[in-house]
């Protein structure tokens, strides 16, 4: 027995009293289909430069520009390649370039990945009933780098003091004057959606959610509830980060196990290998168009897959993040709210970062809801492709899996050559034939906040 079968209700989400009320299968609410992939990655812009590089195997993890100081733990990882300002402003409506002066690098990111994944829907502008359309998108907190801030606390130190302290006081007088009017609003984590909102004339549901590395699970399950509850026919779901910043490499640095050793960066992350030192940080964004399946199929829209259940789970054990058990929650819930047995999952694409101790409670995790009876299923983890970009991840891995079914495999994991007894999990060492259309992706915080999401590919 995998313990699947006594899962507490309530964990298929609080909301849902009678998880199989909610089954697309069984009642009026229509099932959620994918019909539109944006993607902004360490491969560059699209869905099928990705895809060109999962089929080949090809890293996306290398010395990164944007953090070029140094011989540190966090100069290297999957920075989106050939990113800049240009990328932005070529995919923005003309009216909206303007908007792009006042976008951070997360934002544009973002607003790239949305703006590609309309188009790749083929979503008909003139017949569109915007109000019947919404934005539900994830970001992280956003920093500023450190140069923007230089002039104006320089204007705030003490004069007169060879110690040239900082004066608090003055910030709000003195330093604020020499700030840009509109700086604030470049790094608001709810601006992604704000811009996707009015470049796209989306004039439904819209929300944002700073959940960091489940940011995107959380975002298309919200999606999912709202077209389901029929409060629109289409959601524009998706979530940017980066961690090649200054400020979120130190935080990184401070609160995660890195990635070290004497090998090329590009072999430094080793999701489950018994070897694994630590993750590598990256950034990226991802967007989807989900829409209710009646609704795609009216206008015969292309459909990579149906968006099937979204679990999620917080655990704590004496004070500290619980990972195993909230994984296992996560997977049993999306499990049930799909009406799935775990033989029903082709291969699991995993959170796994690399780290010592996280790759070990997801290993466990898997083998609590899976049990022995189902031991071999495959397991593929992006971040060895990618890199840990933080709230912009979910996307990109849920698409890693997606595009790869389309095309009848299942990707490698990088840099696994050494099975590690704490991590028994069938890892996907190369690129294999996929045993099933149906995957499950996982997600998880430093804090213990887990989501699982299934999807039938097809």
């Amino acid at each position: 027995m995998s313990g699947y079968e006594n899962i507490p209700r309530f964990l298929a989400g609080a909301a849902l009293a009678n998880p199989s009320k909610h089954m697309s299968s069984e009642n009026n609410s229509p099932a959620v289909v994918i019909t539109g992939l944006g993607l902004v990655s360490p491969f560059g812009v699209g869905h099928e430069v990705f895809a060109q590089h999962l089929a080949s195997g090809d890293t996306g993890i290398h010395r990164a520009e944007q953090m070029a100081f140094g011989d540190s733990l966090t100069n290297f990882g999957g920075e989106a390649a050939g990113f800049s300002d240009t990328v932005t402003k070529e995919v923005m409506p003309k009216k909206q370039r303007k908007f792009v002066k006042v976008m951070c690098r997360e934002i544009e990111l973002g607003v790239v990945s949305a703006l590609t994944a309309f188009e790749d829907s083929g979503i008909d502008n003139d017949s569109l009933v915007r109000s019947r359309m919404g934005v539900d998108f994830g970001a992280n907190l956003m920093f500023s780098p450190p140069d923007q801030l230089k002039d104006a606390a320089w204007e705030c130190l003490e004069e007169g003091d060879a110690s040239r302290k900082f004066n608090y006081d003055r910030w709000g007088g003195d330093g604020l004057r020499v700030m840009e009017p509109l700086w604030l609003l470049k790094y608001l984590p709810n601006m992604p959606a704000c811009h996707i909102g009015i470049a796209l004339d989306a004039q439904g549901p819209s929300n944002s959610l700073t959940l960091n590395e489940v940011s995107a699970l959380m975002a298309i399950s919200e999606a999912q509830g709202i077209i389901k509850r029929g409060r629109a026919d289409i959601m524009i779901a998706g979530v940017t980060g980066t961690r090649l910043h200054p400020i979120k490499a130190m935080h990184a640095s401070l609160w995660d196990e890195l990635a070290h050793g004497d090998e090329s960066d590009d072999k430094l992350c080793k999701p489950f290998d018994k070897n694994r030192t630590g993750q590598v940080i990256g950034e990226g964004a991802g967007s989807i168009i989900l829409e209710s399946k009646p609704h795609a199929e009216a206008r015969g829209a292309k459909i990579y897959g149906e968006l099937l259940a979204v679990g999620s789970s917080c655990a704590a054990k004496d004070g500290s993040p619980d990972h195993r058990t909230a994984l296992a929650n996560s997977m049993k819930a999306a499990l049930t709210k799909a009406g799935l047995k775990p033989s029903d999952i082709g291969h699991i694409n995993a959170n796994a970062t690399g780290s010592v101790y996280g790759d070990a409670a997801e290993a466990a995790a898997i083998q609590d809801v899976f049990g022995k009876e189902h031991s071999d299923v495959l397991v593929t983890a992006p971040k060895s492709f990618l890199g840990n970009s933080g709230s912009g991840c979910g996307i990109l891995e849920l698409a890693a899996s997606l595009l790869a079914l389309k095309e009848g495999f299942v990707p490698k994991t990088l840099n696994f050559s050494t099975a590690d007894p704490d991590c028994p999990v069938n890892v996907a060492q190369e690129k294999l034939p996929s045993p099933g259309e149906i995957f499950l992706t996982t997600n998880i915080t430093r804090a213990g906040q887990a989501a699982a999401a299934i999807v039938r590919v097809g």
